[in-house]
C-alpha cells in the first residue's frame, strides 16, 4: 500500500478546493488549476484538508493512489506559493535576455534561439542565471527541460545550459602522446 497516499494534504488560507467528479479544482492567489482524477481514486474535502483513497480496488489503484495524492499536492503548493526551476548558463558568449514575455538564447549557434513563455510560466534574467516561475509544476519543469534541451552541457569543457547546481561529469580530452 502507498504510503504517500495515505498522508492528508493541509489546504493553506486563500486556497480553496472544489470536487467535481472525476476534476478536482484548485484555486489560489497564483492562479487556478483543474487536475483529472483517475476514476481508482476518490478525493474528498473535509476539515480544511484534502485526503485521497481507493475508490475500486483493482490493480493499478494502489500505485495510482500515490501518484494521485502528489500531483494534488503539487497543484495546491503551486496556487499559492508557485514553483521555480533556476538554470545557469556556463560558455564564452552565452547570453540571455528578455524580449518582451519571450525568452531569447545567444549559445554559440549562428542565429538567437527564441523560446516563448507559455501561459502562467514567467521568465526573468540576471547575469547568467535563468528563472522559470510558474503555478503549474508540469509546466515550469517542461519549461525548463526545454530551455536546457537548446545547449545541453557538453562534457568536455562543460559549456552549455545546464540546471543551477547539476554537476557534470567531465572527460578526459585528447592526450598529446611523447614519441618515444
Amino acid at each position: 500500500m502507498s504510503r504517500i497516499g495515505k498522508q492528508f494534504i493541509p489546504i493553506p488560507t486563500g486556497v480553496s478546493v472544489t470536487v467535481d467528479g472525476e476534476t478536482v479544482n484548485v484555486q489560489g492567489p497564483k492562479g487556478t488549476l483543474a487536475v483529472a482524477v483517475h476514476p481508482d481514486i476518490a478525493v474528498t474535502v473535509a476539515d480544511g484538508t484534502l485526503t485521497c483513497s481507493i475508490a475500486h480496488k483493482t490493480k493499478k489503484a494502489p500505485a495510482l493512489w500515490g501518484t494521485m495524492r502528489a500531483i494534488l499536492a503539487n497543484a495546491v503548493t503551486g496556487v499559492h506559493e508557485g514553483f521555480t526551476k533556476k538554470l545557469e548558463l556556463q560558455g564564452v558568449g552565452y547570453r540571455a535576455s528578455l524580449v518582451g514575455k519571450n525568452i531569447q538564447l545567444l549559445v554559440g549557434f549562428s542565429h538567437p534561439v527564441s523560446i516563448e513563455a507559455p501561459e502562467g510560466v514567467t521568465f526573468t534574467v540576471e547575469k547568467e542565471i535563468i528563472t522559470v516561475t510558474g503555478f503549474d509544476a508540469y509546466v515550469v519543469g517542461q519549461v525548463a527541460a526545454n530551455i536546457r534541451k537548446v545547449r545541453p552541457p557538453e562534457p568536455y569543457k562543460g559549456k552549455g545550459i545546464r540546471y543551477l547546481g547539476e554537476h557534470v561529469r567531465r572527460k578526459v580530452g585528447k592526450v598529446v602522446g611523447s614519441a618515444s
